[in-house]
């Protein structure tokens, strides 16, 4: 008898070609579409519909039934409160780590068993190894599109029963796959932007939700540069978009931001040699490890402080009350509000919440 697998649907071609790829495996293949986010984008158009008039389309293609679940209230409740919450406090959160733990491997998942799935899968970039109870993530053949960052949150129950059906091939491969089927996601441009929302107007969405308080853009040492949007609108390391430009000092360099001061509302900047952004380790409350804690108290492993960043060699130091990472090479803008994700060669070990660097 046919095991059944339900597949992530976003009308995307890397879920489009998920979905053939298992059914070419003799899967009883059903696609379900996420529906988390109703608003309007900035054209008034909703992407949502577009994007599941793309699985109806792969959906009759592939001879596959296909279903539409909406979560907008769960996607609000769980993940677009907890990122306005980060902004509001200063920091720079990341909502498609915590979509994938509430969303995509909770919710989505209870969904399918509804259906009468014996296997879920998505088109992520990452891989995976059941070994009995034990499951292990795995980075992905096309390291330029690993997303193991991503799913760094997830339990051994979320990822029991899943399938990663692109772990092993390239984008290129992927691209290609579609085109020599006919499926109409072949050549569909990859979707950017906040999880479910897409690309916007970053500063005007985010005004929608979160009333903006102007102040003083200011040197360490007292001098004045100019005026802030609003703290939230700016990270750590920031050098583009600052509003400053033409104060450039004797040297020439351009201006960055070192620290966002919430209590005074100061957005602090410096220039030339970035020493003041460089730190040698950070600190974090929580990690989430996977499969399990590890055996020492302190190892080495490499991690990734944002998505798109090599790997760095660190100690990890686990202390009763929360996790220490010394830097082998100091590192630049460590952001709080961002994930510290460990690897040890093609496994993700997990990751939590960096809560503050260590200079």
């Amino acid at each position: 008898m046919k095991k059944t697998v339900v597949v992530g649907m976003s009308g995307g071609v890397d879920s489009s070609v998920a979905a053939l790829l298992l059914k070419e495996q003799g899967y009883n293949v059903i696609g379900l579409f996420m529906n988390n986010w109703e608003e309007q984008d900035e054209c008034g158009a909703c992407t949502g519909e577009e994007d599941f008039a793309d699985v109806r389309r792969v959906g009759n293609a592939l001879g596959i039934p296909y279903y539409s679940v909406n979560f907008a209230k769960e996607y609000m409740d769980r993940v677009f409160s907890y990122f306005l919450a980060e902004y509001k406090a200063g920091r720079t959160p990341n909502p498609d780590v915590l979509c994938n733990r509430e969303i995509k491997f909770k919710d989505f998942k209870a969904a399918a068993k509804k259906l009468g799935a014996d296997y879920i899968a998505t088109g992520h970039y990452c891989d995976i190894l059941h070994d009995g109870n034990t499951h292990y993530l795995l980075k992905a053949k096309d390291q330029t599109k690993d997303q193991t960052y991503f799913l760094n949150q997830l339990s051994q129950e979320q990822l029991d029963g899943v399938l990663f059906p692109l772990g092993k091939l390239d984008k290129t491969e992927v691209r290609k796959i579609a085109l020599e089927n006919g499926l109409a996601t072949a050549k569909k441009k990859d979707s950017t932007g906040i999880c479910f929302i897409g690309e916007r107007n970053f500063r005007e969405f985010l005004l929608k939700y979160i009333p903006a308080k102007r102040g003083k853009i200011m040197t360490y040492d007292g001098k004045v540069l100019g005026e802030h949007l609003g703290l939230m609108y700016y990270t750590i390391g920031q050098r583009r978009g600052l509003g400053i430009g033409g104060q450039k000092e004797d040297d020439g360099s351009r201006w960055f931001v070192i620290e966002k001061d919430l209590k005074n509302n100061i957005l602090y900047v410096a220039h030339g040699a970035e020493d003041k952004l460089f730190s040698r380790g950070l600190l974090m409350n929580e990690c989430n490890w996977i499969p399990k804690s590890p055996e020492k108290k302190e190892f080495y492993c490499t991690a990734k402080f944002r998505y798109r960043q090599p790997e760095q060699e660190c100690k990890v130091i686990i202390h009763d009350n929360g996790i220490e990472v010394e830097f082998k090479e100091k590192q630049r803008a460590i952001t709080e509000g961002q994930f510290a994700v460990f690897y040890d060669n093609e496994k993700c070990l997990g990751g939590g919440v960096i809560e503050k660097a260590i200079f």
